[in-house]
């Protein structure tokens, strides 16, 4: 373990939403009579926050007169069914633990709004990862580097010692903007291929191996 902290992304990386993520665009959709997406589709729309997920979900997107009524139901029923079907991929558990054993620094950001965030990052890993920080008016979204570098405000520590871990371009790209290295997961939203071609030049089959590199 050559980083002093590790930087996570939350869906796709720590997570497996991509479930409960479908299930409420489809019941947004559905709401205002709207065609519903495949579990695929909404795989693809994902990493850019649920807002961008909506705008691309939508028929016309934000140009839409019910967007914003959509919307809102969306993230009504996510929050409350966010942990529906959610769970941590398998060997995260173990890696976070092995991470805090060896007095490593562990945070999440991630372009899922606020609330959603804290209730996940809470529910599955405890006190195991202490920061915690989502979508905010008041601060730039990934893939500007505003919310990893308020993680390391939090925690404490330079970005010089810290490593990203993620499963898409848009963390590749955040990364980048942080002057960051970046461990690319292929458990994730996107396969090999398309993160190789976006930019990515660490990847990572399984959770154990962040912990080797």
């Amino acid at each position: 373990m050559r980083y002093d902290t590790y930087i996570f992304d939350l869906d796709g990386t720590l997570l497996n939403t991509i479930n409960d993520l479908a299930a409420s665009c489809n019941y947004a959709l559905r709401s205002c009579g709207m065609p519903e997406r495949t579990v695929d589709e909404v795989r693809r729309f994902v990493g850019n926050g649920v807002r961008l997920l909506m705008v691309r979900a939508i028929p016309g997107g934000d140009s839409n007169p019910r967007f914003d009524e959509a919307y809102a139901i969306f993230r009504q029923h996510y929050l409350h069914h966010s942990l529906d079907t959610t769970k941590p991929y398998d060997g995260i558990e173990e890696l976070i633990a092995e991470l805090n054993a060896a007095g490593k620094h562990v945070a999440v950001v991630s372009n899922k709004f606020y609330a959603a965030t804290q209730a996940l990052v809470r529910h599955f890993f405890g006190d195991t990862i202490k920061v915690a920080i989502g979508e905010r008016e008041n601060i730039r979204k990934k893939p500007a580097p505003d919310t990893v570098l308020e993680a390391l405000r939090q925690l404490d520590m330079p970005a010089e010692a810290a490593v990203y871990i993620g499963d898409s371009d848009v963390d590749i790209d955040t990364a980048r903007n942080c002057g960051m290295p970046c461990i690319s997961v292929l458990w994730g939203f996107r396969d090999r291929q398309f993160l190789i071609d976006h930019g990515a030049t660490t990847l990572v089959s399984e959770p154990r191996e962040i912990a080797e590199i």
